[in-house]
């Protein structure tokens, strides 16, 4: 099955013509029509979703819920701008968001347009608040495309190159990844380690009392759904309330039900962030995003030092309060589980005949697969997943690539997809990996 049979020719000449050549595609198809794990292309070809528009379809595309609730809210109210007058869809949200938010005592949240946008007023918030400069994050982390949100991102190709200079005071540490570690070492040993380089940081990076905040995905997105282990979450915590400093963590890709919890903080037993980052699926594909945080925190910054004309906007606070019902109300995060106890099943199945597969990781619905050209060397083959993207396409599967060295496949369908439509897409992948191999070897 050729790519000319699923595309029209006619609006990819659009793209070529008219949009920057920066801006990427991966899929090349002209999706029209979407319905849960679902989409078609204007010929008609249907296709399953696998990618969720990178993590934002957790319940599916034109739920029919969501649909309702916006056009019902577009009769009434399009736009207010909050720092003009109030709308009710905002102030509903910020208090559903304190309520699911897994961080202890007062909280209060304020509403934005995107995940960078919230990254940023994070750190904007930590920041004033504990009136320092400095912010730690962790290589392979992704933390958006904005000035600051490139700074704390650890990815050079293709976000970084040639946008600098950067916002100063931004300090690296190595990410405590697993499958990264050496043979001989143990899992107790490696993270051992990686919390004393925390530590040592201080001494040789930057003064603890100039750290305004620490920020860490629970697990990577971009940098490859590489989970962050338990043991070095709980110290980063206490290294934090040690030293005041902020600690975020970034849920805008983990958030709304994707890892087997509502959040993926709640897998870690007393975590309790400063501040939670949100966005992606909290809008159910409206562009809305949110930082919830203790309440002191959050007020510390002067009137008028928070906000943006869209941030919070009804149409779009209206469906994330319908997204927060419905994932509560149909139990989202078990399913998330099941689909992810399916994926990890087969997919760890696969990895036994197939040795370019390194790792196969995740937590909930959140699956990562990592291809190397062998597992002693563990050297990516990113060759190797750019074929089997393509294969996926052609057998009508859309898939995201992730990692820095984009050698990981991962998984992001729509919670709501069903059985028999998880069995598919997962047969669809298995049959690319088969034949993209077969095809390199």
């Amino acid at each position: 099955m050729g790519t000319e049979t699923v595309t029209s020719q006619g609006l990819l000449q659009l793209h070529a013509q008219y949009v920057p050549k920066g801006v990427s595609v991966q899929n090349k198809v002209v999706i029209t029509r979407a319905s849960g794990a679902r989409m078609w292309d204007e010929a008609g070809n249907e296709y399953l979703d696998f990618a969720g528009g990178i993590g934002v379809l957790n319940i599916g595309n034109a739920h029919p819920e969501i649909v309702e609730v916006v056009t019902e809210q577009a009769q009434k109210l399009f736009h207010t701008c909050v720092h003009v007058s109030l709308n009710e869809p905002y102030l509903r949200l910020v208090e559903q968001l304190c309520r699911i938010a897994p961080i202890d005592g007062q909280k209060k949240a304020l509403l934005l347009n995107s995940g960078a946008e919230a990254v940023e007023n994070a750190i904007k918030v930590a920041k004033s608040y504990t009136g320092r400069s400095a912010v730690i994050a962790f290589e392979s982390a992704f933390h958006g495309r904005t000035a600051l949100g490139l700074s704390l991102t650890s990815k050079v190709h293709p976000y970084k190159a040639k946008f600098g200079p950067f916002v100063p005071e931004v300090y690296r540490l190595p990410f405590p990844n697993l499958y990264r570690k050496a043979e001989d070492q143990s899992a107790e040993a490696f993270i051992d380690e990686s919390i004393a380089t925390l530590k040592r940081a201080f001494d040789t990076y930057v003064d603890a009392n100039d750290v305004a905040a620490i920020i860490i995905e629970p697990i990577q997105g971009e940098g490859g759904f590489v989970v962050t282990p338990p043991r070095y979450m709980q110290a980063l915590r206490d290294i934090c309330t040690e030293h005041g400093i902020v600690f975020i963590v970034d849920e805008i890709q983990t958030g709304f039900a994707r890892t087997g919890k509502l959040f993926a903080t709640e897998h870690y037993e007393g975590l309790n962030p400063d501040i939670i980052t949100m966005a992606k699926s909290l809008g159910a594909g409206l562009p809305i995003s949110a930082v919830v945080g203790r309440s002191n925190i959050l007020d510390a910054t002067e009137v008028g030092g928070l906000g943006g004309t869209y941030g919070g906007n009804p149409l779009a606070a209206a469906a994330s309060l319908k997204v927060i019902e419905i994932m509560e109300r149909d139990n989202l995060p078990r399913r998330a589980q099941q689909i992810g106890e399916q994926s990890f099943a087969r997919l760890r199945r696969l990895q036994e005949t197939v040795p370019y597969i390194g790792d196969v990781r995740g937590l909930g619905a959140m699956v990562g697969v990592e291809f190397v050209r062998d597992r002693v060397s563990k050297e990516p083959y990113p060759e190797l997943v750019a074929k089997i993207s393509q294969k996926c396409f052609e057998k009508r599967l859309i898939t995201v690539k992730a990692g820095i060295y984009g050698n990981v496949i991962r998984l992001l369908g729509p919670l709501v997809m069903t059985d028999e439509e998880l069995d598919a897409g997962l047969a669809r992948l298995e049959s690319a990996i088969t034949e993209a191999v077969a095809e390199l070897s």
